[in-house]
C-alpha cells in the first residue's frame, strides 16, 4: 500500500516494512502526517519489489518479518542498491543485540518496542538528514572538474602543488591533518579529499569540536547506551559509527578539551570507540580529517593540546596558504564566486572591470577566500550596473580612510559623503575586538567577559572579521 502525504509534497518516500497490519497502518499515519510519502509492505520479498522499481529514501522495518525472511535481509537488499536508503530497525525491547549487528552492516540506527512516537519522528527526520547530506556529496562530485576546479580554484603554485597532494592522500585511509588560517577553505579541502577517493559515495560529516560542551560532544562523536544520562532514551552511535566507510570531519580540533584528546587518541589508534554508558567497544570504518586554524605545535608547548595527539593526527598534513601569500589566485576566485552569483541574481552580464580586480589582487585580504567571496557578492548586490567598477569595493581596498560621522554643534552626527553605517559600526566592532584581546594578553575568554559577551559571541565576532590567532595592530603590536 502507498500512502502520500495529505498536503504540500512529499519530504521523502519511506517503505515501512511490517507483517502486522496494525503497526504498518500505524505507522503509515504517523508518517503521513509528518509530509511523507510512504509505502507499506508486509514482508521481505514485497520489499525487494519496491526497493527495485522506486526511489526509496528511507526503509523502517521490523526485525521479526515472519517465517519467510527478517530485517537483516531488507537491509542487505536495500544496501545493495546503487543510491542505498538510510535503513531504521524496529526491534522488541531487551533484545538489541542483532539490530546492533545490523548497524555494523549498515543500517542507520534501531528502536525498540514500545517506542514513543516523538523519538520515532527524530529518527526519521536525522536519517533522512543523512540521506541528503550523501546526494549532497554525490552532487559535489559531479560538479568538480579535473584538478579540482569547479569548487576549489587556485592555479598558484602552492595551490597547485596543494592539489597534487590531495590527489595522492585521497585514496588511502591515513587521517589527515588541515591548517589554515580562518577562511581559507579548510572543510573545502577536506570535502575533495573525500570525494576523490574511494569513500566519495558514502557521508562527509564535519564537526565542529568547538560547538559542544565535553560530554555532548563525546555523546556525539562516540554514541552513547541508553540511559547513559539524562534524556538518553535509546542507543544511539555516534558519528564515527554512523559515517559507515565515510569520512569524518573533526573541525576546530585544537579547541578539543584535554581529557577528550586522550580517549580520541585511543580510538585512533585501535579504530574503535567506547560509548558513553558503555563497557564494550565498537569498530569503526570512517576516515578522519582534522581541521584548525591554530598552530598545533605552540599550542603543544603550551599544554593546550596533547603531544601524542598531535603526532597521531599528523600523518600527513595538507597546509592552506592564506590569500595574501597567493594573490595570482585572487582574481580566478573573484571571477569565479561572480559567475555563480550572475547565474543566481539572474544578471548574466555581470562582469569586473581590469582596474577592479587590479584593487582586489593588490588587497591583502585578512579574511581570506570567505572575505573575498562576502566582499564580491556585497559588490554584485548593491551595483546598478553591470560592470563592477572600484566604486563597488569597500574604501580601505580601494586604499582610502573609510568616511566617519562627525558631531554637529548641537552632538548630532553629521554623515559626510559616502558614509556607510555598517562598514562604520564593523570597523569599530573590530577595533574593541583588538582592544579586548590586548588588554587580556589574548586570553580569548577574559576578552569575552570585557566584551560583556558570551565566549561563542567573541568566536563568532573574530570569524566575522578574519581575526586568527595571533593578531596585529596597524601599528605591528602583537595581540594574542
Amino acid at each position: 500500500m502507498t500512502a502520500l502525504p495529505h498536503e504540500g509534497g512529499p519530504r521523502g518516500h519511506v517503505l515501512v516494512v511490517d507483517d502486522e497490519l496494525s503497526m504498518r497502518e500505524y505507522l503509515e499515519i504517523l508518517l503521513v502526517r509528518e509530509g511523507y510519502a510512504v509505502t507499506s509492505v508486509p514482508g521481505v520479498e514485497p520489499a525487494r519489489a519496491v526497493l527495485e522499481k522506486d526511489q526509496v529514501d528511507l526503509v523502517i522495518s521490523d526485525m521479526k518479518l515472519g517465517p519467510a525472511g527478517s530485517g537483516l535481509d531488507v537491509l542487505r537488499t536495500a544496501r545493495s542498491r546503487k543510491e542505498p536508503p538510510e535503513v531504521v530497525l524496529i526491534t522488541a525491547f531487551g533484545t538489541p543485540s542483532s539490530a546492533v549487528e545490523a548497524m555494523r552492516e549498515g543500517a542507520y540506527d534501531y528502536i525498540c518496542k514500545p517506542f514513543d512516537n516523538e523519538e520515532l519522528r527524530l529518527l526519521v527526520h536525522k536519517a533522512l538528514e543523512k540521506r541528503a547530506l550523501r546526494q549532497e556529496n554525490s552532487t559535489l562530485k559531479a560538479r568538480l572538474l579535473p584538478g579540482l576546479g569547479g569548487l576549489l580554484v587556485g592555479t598558484s603554485p602552492r595551490m597547485r602543488a596543494l592539489w597534487q597532494l590531495v590527489e595522492k592522500v585521497a585514496p588511502g585511509r591515513s587521517t589527515v591533518l588541515v591548517t589554515g588560517e580562518s577562511g581559507t577553505g579548510k572543510e573545502l579541502v577536506a570535502r575533495a579529499v573525500h570525494l576523490r577517493g574511494h569513500r566519495a559515495a558514502q557521508p562527509f560529516l564535519p564537526f565542529n569540536c568547538a560547538a559542544l560542551n565535553e560530554g555532548v560532544l563525546e555523546s556525539e562523536l562516540f554514541g552513547h547506551m541508553r540511559g547513559a544520562f539524562t534524556g538518553a532514551t535509546h542507543e544511539r552511535p555516534g558519528l564515527l559509527v554512523s559515517a559507515g566507510e565515510g569520512t569524518v570531519m573533526l573541525d576546530e580540533v585544537g579547541e578539543m578539551p584535554l581529557s577528550t584528546q586522550v580517549k580520541l587518541l585511543r580510538v585512533l589508534q585501535e579504530r574503535k570507540v567506547k560509548p558513553v554508558g558503555s563497557a564494550a567497544e565498537i569498530p569503526f570504518q570512517a576516515r578522519v580529517i582534522a581541521a584548525t586554524n591554530r598552530r598545533l605545535e605552540a599550542e603543544v608547548k603550551a599544554g593546550r593540546f596533547r603531544e601524542d595527539l598531535f603526532y597521531r593526527l599528523n600523518v600527513i598534513t595538507l597546509e592552506l596558504p592564506p590569500l595574501r601569500e597567493r594573490s595570482e589566485d585572487i582574481p580566478p576566485l573573484a571571477t569565479h564566486f561572480l559567475s555563480r552569483l550572475a547565474e543566481e541574481l539572474g544578471r548574466p552580464g555581470l562582469r569586473f572591470a581590469p582596474e577592479t580586480l587590479a584593487l582586489m589582487e593588490r588587497y591583502a585580504f585578512p579574511g581570506n577566500v570567505r572575505q573575498l567571496q562576502n566582499m564580491v557578492e556585497r559588490a554584485a548586490t548593491l551595483s546598478d550596473s553591470d560592470v563592477l567598477g572600484p566604486g563597488t569595493l569597500p574604501p580601505s581596498v580601494r586604499g582610502e580612510a573609510e568616511p566617519q560621522a562627525r558631531a554637529g554643534d548641537g552632538g548630532e552626527p553629521v554623515l559626510g559623503q559616502g558614509f556607510n553605517l555598517e562598514r562604520h559600526l564593523d570597523d569599530h566592532e573590530r577595533r574593541h575586538l583588538l582592544a579586548a584581546l590586548k588588554q587580556a594578553q589574548g586570553v580569548k575568554t577574559r576578552a569575552a567577559e570585557l566584551l560583556g559577551l558570551s565566549f561563542r559571541s567573541f568566536r563568532y565576532r573574530l570569524a566575522k572579521h578574519g581575526l586568527t590567532d595571533e593578531l596585529e595592530e596597524p601599528g605591528g603590536t602583537r595581540v594574542g
